[in-house]
């Protein structure tokens, strides 16, 4: 008995850890420190070609480097930031009816078979009579009838960093965005592929043209704590076969 009351406690002291955080005072937010956006800014590489970039004149207007007047300024390599821009405004709608049917019927008659009908008959009671031996009949139908429908919309934009380079030129890319407004902290996650052609001149790209994007919004605290069932409960749902 011991060792189930002191098991208990042990779960019960687990599924308390999550929510310690916030007990009694707003979520804390994410350690930006040693992140790995952090990590891109603070680690951003070795230029391609050292020589080039000694002998450029840093004091003139019409280089071409990036800090130049008319410098190509959009992100291209590690620690660079650029916005991304969510805009989903999706519906979908699938309806499917399908309808069969099948009707059959089976008569079999022996009239006459070397008189046994007749002599059948003689012993048959009142109003029966072997003419129409086996007689089925049958029907079936089905119907059916369903349909899907969706609409998802969310609009928003968060600066994500060049968090690494791969070999071809693509940019793997990550953003974090988090807002706390009284005791409940929403989060914003962006991660993914892209091409630098793809971003535009303002510095932006939009999330269809990201590749293996993860976009994820959601938050903790206390009205998230109160929305989501008890991890008990949780394991209940999962185990239970009704």
């Amino acid at each position: 008995m011991k060792k189930v009351l002191t098991s208990l406690a042990l779960v019960a002291l687990v599924s308390a850890c999550g929510r310690a955080d916030h007990l009694g005072k707003p979520p804390s937010f994410s350690e930006v420190q040693q992140s790995p956006e952090h990590v891109a800014m603070i680690n951003p590489g070795l230029p391609a070609n050292l020589e080039e970039k000694r002998l450029v004149d840093r004091a003139s207007l019409w280089t071409g480097t990036r800090g130049s007047l008319l410098g190509d300024r959009r992100a291209m390599q590690r620690g660079d930031i650029m916005t991304v821009v969510i805009e989903i405004d999706e519906k979908a709608e699938i309806s499917n009816q399908t309808a069969r049917s099948r009707a059959g019927s089976e008569d079999l008659s022996v009239p006459n078979l070397a008189g046994i009908p007749q002599r059948l008959d003689e012993k048959l009671p009142e109003g029966a009579s072997s003419s129409e031996l086996v007689g089925i009949n049958s029907s079936s139908s089905s119907s059916g009838d369903g349909s899907v429908k969706r609409k998802e919309k969310l609009t928003l934009r968060v600066a994500a960093t060049v968090v690494d380079v791969l070999p071809n030129g693509v940019l793997s890319i990550s953003g974090k965005q988090e807002l706390r407004v009284n005791f409940e902290l929403r989060e914003l996650l962006v991660t993914g592929f892209v091409r630098p052609a793809d971003i535009s001149r303002q510095n932006e790209i939009t999330y269809d043209k990201i590749a293996s994007a993860r976009v994820s919004y959601g938050g903790r605290g206390q009205i998230t704590d109160v929305q989501q069932p008890r991890k008990g409960q949780q394991v209940l749902d999962a185990i239970l076969p009704f």
